[in-house]
């Protein structure tokens, strides 16, 4: 019996093969289109549930829409929080709301556990709601663990203080956030020597897409040798 030959146009098994591949590119392609979509969808959906699971406890059963209309209205337990969290933030405005929280902190400042967790947490809120000027000023590289080894920082600030004192360097000493993949919001604090330190001419969005993806998306969107 003839084999058919190896170019012969009407081999099943080719079309066969063509034709999954061009399905599995197509389903793959899809993917890359539908999965940040969704995933994005999603995040929001569940820190809008987190949110309404959290407030609406505290609102009267009578006032809750789902007495109104029979089901739940996702977002409501939103809408309350942030209405109230105008409220509070123009009364703290005032010269009584400065007066009940000057009275607040006095009380929480006498708690010593209560103390420590109450002043770190308002440290890092005024950091990163209240004071827009204090983010991170650059992106850069450092050689980190050892020698030879690169890895991408942000530039928060020049140490000052006892820090800077006590450092054994002659010149400015930096401070580096090193962020870990893929979740950026945890790293490390290091304190290195003004002339370790590489500034990038790359945004600092850019950077951190970078680390997110474990060096899979550059900022110039072409090759990594390019």
């Amino acid at each position: 019996m003839n084999k058919p030959s190896e170019n012969d146009p009407f081999d099943d098994s080719k079309r066969r093969r063509g034709l999954g591949g061009s399905l599995r590119a197509s389903f793959l392609t899809g993917i890359v289109v539908i999965a940040p979509v969704a995933l994005t969808i999603w995040l929001i959906w569940s820190v809008i549930g987190w949110i309404d699971g959290f407030v609406l406890p505290f609102v009267p059963a009578r006032f809750q829409p789902e007495s109104y209309v029979g089901i739940n209205l996702r977002g409501f337990g939103l809408l309350i929080f942030l209405v109230f969290t105008i409220i509070v933030g123009w009364v703290a405005k005032g010269i009584i709301g400065r007066s009940m929280i000057r009275f607040a902190e006095g009380l929480v400042d006498r708690m010593p556990v209560v103390r420590s967790i109450y002043s770190g947490i308002k440290q890092i809120s005024e950091t990163v709601f209240a004071q827009s000027d204090r983010n991170f000023e650059k992106a850069c590289l450092i050689q980190y663990p050892r020698k030879g080894i690169w890895a991408i920082g942000f530039i928060s600030t020049t140490a000052r203080g006892e820090i800077a004192r006590r450092a054994e360097t002659g010149g400015r000493l930096m401070s580096v956030f090193l962020p870990t993949t893929p979740n950026p919001t945890s790293g490390f604090l290091l304190f290195l020597p003004e002339e370790d330190v590489i500034e990038l001419d790359m945004s600092i969005e850019d950077a951190a897409k970078l680390v997110i993806s474990a060096g899979l998306v550059y900022p110039n969107g072409k090759k990594p040798d390019e």
